[in-house]
């Protein structure tokens, strides 16, 4: 990750965070959020965003509207529909500079809620991420977060520690059999829920695996 200043701030239509537009654009976007302790300024989400920024991808990270309101808590879940309205809105403003694929992902929080809009409205993005899918609370593997993913059509990838408290990638590895749409798991050996705040090869790790999806 570099030291610069990573993105330049972007504000429209109820979307706050920064935008990455890279020296040659290969007219393909990220929307990419964050977990529900942090915001888009996360490590995680800057090393992300570079990487992909460095490969042609115009990409906006932004804060939910929950982390809009406030600069620190989790969201409540009364707010959950608000987020995704959100992320539709980060959807429709990066869509008026990029015209070709665009993916949605998000860490976490970010990520479940993008899989929740993705099933309620396939077309809303080409291709999911999510880093650190919060399967489950940490010591509470009977409450499943999946009953949405039988509804999944989209093309997603998951990224996921072996030393996560949300989820083993065994757990993962079952839960996604529930998806009818392509998916792929990439595991990132010894992470825990921050995935090593982006130090690991995120190009072998997201980005080959990611492209190949779109295919």
């Amino acid at each position: 990750m570099s030291s610069r200043p990573s993105g330049s701030f972007f504000t429209s239509g109820g979307v706050s965070g920064f935008l990455h537009i890279p020296p040659a654009p290969a007219n393909r976007g990220l929307v990419l959020t964050h977990g529900a302790g942090a915001n888009c300024q996360t490590p995680l989400l800057v090393a992300i965003a570079e990487a992909f920024e460095s490969t042609g991808f115009t990409v906006l990270r932004c804060d939910l509207p929950f982390r809009q309101k406030r600069k620190t808590g989790p969201p409540h879940p009364s707010q959950a529909s608000e987020d995704r309205q959100g992320l539709k809105a980060a959807l429709a403003a990066i869509r008026e500079i990029v015209s070709g694929p665009i993916v949605l992902g998000g860490h976490s929080y970010g990520g479940r809620q993008a899989s929740i809009l993705a099933s309620e409205e396939p077309s809303v993005s080409d291709a999911l991420l999510f880093l650190s899918y919060p399967l489950h609370a940490p010591g509470k593997p009977d409450r499943l977060r999946t009953a949405h993913f039988p509804q999944l059509q989209t093309p997603s990838l998951f990224v996921h520690g072996t030393k996560d408290p949300f989820g083993t990638t065994e757990e993962l590895q079952t839960a996604l059999r529930l998806i009818p749409g392509a998916n792929e798991l990439s595991i990132v050996e010894g992470a825990g829920h921050d995935l090593k705040r982006g130090r690991f090869d995120i190009v072998t790790v997201v980005l080959n695996p990611l492209q190949l999806l779109m295919k």
